[in-house]
């Protein structure tokens, strides 16, 4: 007789995924991998140019091991070619900055997610009274960690994005909450025919400038400040929103698709891009997890499925719409003016 009960195995190791999570919070916190960027170290070598102790160190470098975080070999321990691109603080490639604000952030607040579900309410600074976005554009340190953070979750969709659209049958584009312009950065330089802009509130035009002056690129990129929901939105052959609609209800979801209606010309694009949920909800559990978060973090905000994102483009005049997978979790829905 063959026992069909099942195992209890998956239940346990995604209820302890904090812990594998963590692990690589804090290395990251700790720039054990930047550390690494020179070369490999022993494990005692590590352990004191990161200022620890001995307690549970090895430990802790060896499950990052285990997690294919870390590679080992000959008891030096080693970047991987993935945390060597993309967790070195010294490369262009670091999206270290969006695990920052997680660790910093989002690692507690999430321990509220009971409370949230049953209250509806958002679970970060606003519990306190406080106001995360509007402390943030008032503090350069910290915005420019969080554009940086923003910057690191675009990096795989941008490339794509830049492959799969059909950009020679455009000239002009905007990226509206462009952050410090990692995007329309990525798209000049990929194409040299197009004349590029971010869009963003005025605070974040400091950052924009510097980090596109440090792509060579402050000749060929603009700044346009001002306030989304305020102020129109400027006009251009294409207008890209990337993790920008979650963060809001679903009136002012609309109310930003109709703005980019206005401000497109016939035959204008706008594309949207995040993390996506499947039109049957089951296989995006990143997009679906987002969705969560903007529980945890905003009053009003969360993700949705491209279905729900064409028929709010069908509602505004497009008069066409398709989506595309990008890279990762996210995708692409882009409606025709």
């Amino acid at each position: 007789m063959t026992n069909t009960q099942p195992v209890p195995d998956a239940i346990m190791q995604l209820g302890l995924a904090f812990w594998g999570s963590k692990a690589l919070l804090s290395a990251v916190e700790l720039d054990l991998f930047t550390t690494l960027a020179n070369g490999p170290l022993t494990g005692e070598e590590l352990t004191a140019k990161l200022g620890l102790q001995s307690r549970g160190t090895a430990d802790w470098l060896d499950a990052l091991v285990s997690l294919g975080m870390l590679n080992r070999s000959g008891g030096e321990y080693a970047n991987t070619p993935a945390t060597s691109l993309y967790l070195d603080r010294a490369k262009s490639t670091y999206l270290g900055g969006m695990l920052e604000m997680a660790n910093a952030r989002l690692y507690l607040f999430w321990g509220s997610l009971t409370e949230g579900l049953r209250t509806g309410r958002p679970q970060n600074e606003a519990k306190t009274g406080g106001d995360f976005f509007a402390a943030l554009y008032q503090d350069q340190a910290r915005l420019r960690q969080f554009m940086q953070a923003m910057s690191g979750l675009s990096l795989g969709a941008a490339a794509a994005l830049a492959d799969r659209f059909p950009w020679d049958q455009y000239h002009t584009v905007i990226d509206i909450g462009a952050a410090e312009g990692y995007v329309p950065a990525e798209l000049a330089l990929r194409h040299p025919h197009l004349t590029c802009g971010g869009f963003d509130l005025p605070a974040a035009g400091p950052a924009f400038d510097d980090y596109v002056a440090s792509r060579g690129m402050a000749s060929r990129l603009r700044f346009y400040p001002g306030d989304f929901f305020a102020d129109p939105l400027p006009s251009a052959d294409v207008l890209i929103m990337g993790h920008i609609l979650h963060d809001w209800s679903l009136d002012e979801k609309r109310t930003l698709i109709r703005k980019a209606h206005q401000a497109l010309p016939d035959g204008g694009a706008l594309i949207i891009y995040e993390a996506i949920i499947d039109d049957d909800r089951r296989a995006n559990t990143f997009g679906l997890l987002m969705s969560v978060n903007m529980l945890i973090e905003t009053q009003s905000g969360f993700d949705y499925t491209a279905a729900d994102c064409r028929s709010w483009l069908a509602d505004a005049g497009f008069r066409h719409s398709y989506a595309e997978p990008l890279a990762g979790p996210d995708s692409m829905v882009v409606g025709i003016k």
